[in-house]
């Protein structure tokens, strides 16, 4: 798989969330990344984390009140097969975006097994950018599965 710059797609639409350098990334959350994997980029929301690398988005949850239980999620790049925006209205509302995604390993045409994830956003963040990337990267997915 090609590889994205994470960074400078989602760099300016993290509003809410602060940026955290891919090498202080990799110092905390390196037991969690498989052979040859690397860090891409990644956010804080307050203690969980999403992390961008060159095969999956990770999203960290730290649990209970000392954060010291962490959940880990793994979002397959190659995977990604749909990707829905809400941008944030005029009241509370969060900017919204949720990836659907196979969950069968083989990637197989008319047997797939779904699984989505809604990432929430403050509503001063400009999501578009991190839309396309994601949506461009489903469809090129689409395409590869379709295709076989």
């Amino acid at each position: 798989m090609a590889k994205l710059n994470f960074g400078n797609l989602v760099q300016g639409a993290m509003g809410n969330a602060m940026e955290v350098s891919a090498e202080e990334l990799t110092n905390e959350y390196s037991k969690f990344l498989f052979e040859g994997e690397t860090i891409q980029s990644g956010f804080k929301l307050i203690r969980d984390v999403i992390i961008f690398t060159d095969i999956r988005i990770i999203l960290v949850d730290k649990q209970g009140t000392s954060g010291k239980k962490t959940a880990i999620q793994s979002i397959y790049l190659s995977h990604i097969i749909n990707v829905d925006m809400e941008t944030a209205g005029g009241g509370l509302d969060d900017s919204e975006i949720t990836v659907t995604y196979l969950e069968n390993v083989n990637r197989i045409s008319n047997n797939e097994i779904f699984g989505s994830q809604k990432f929430e956003f403050g509503k001063k963040m400009d999501i578009t950018p991190l839309y396309r990337m994601l949506g461009t990267l489903a469809l090129k997915n689409r395409h590869e599965i379709n295709n076989k």
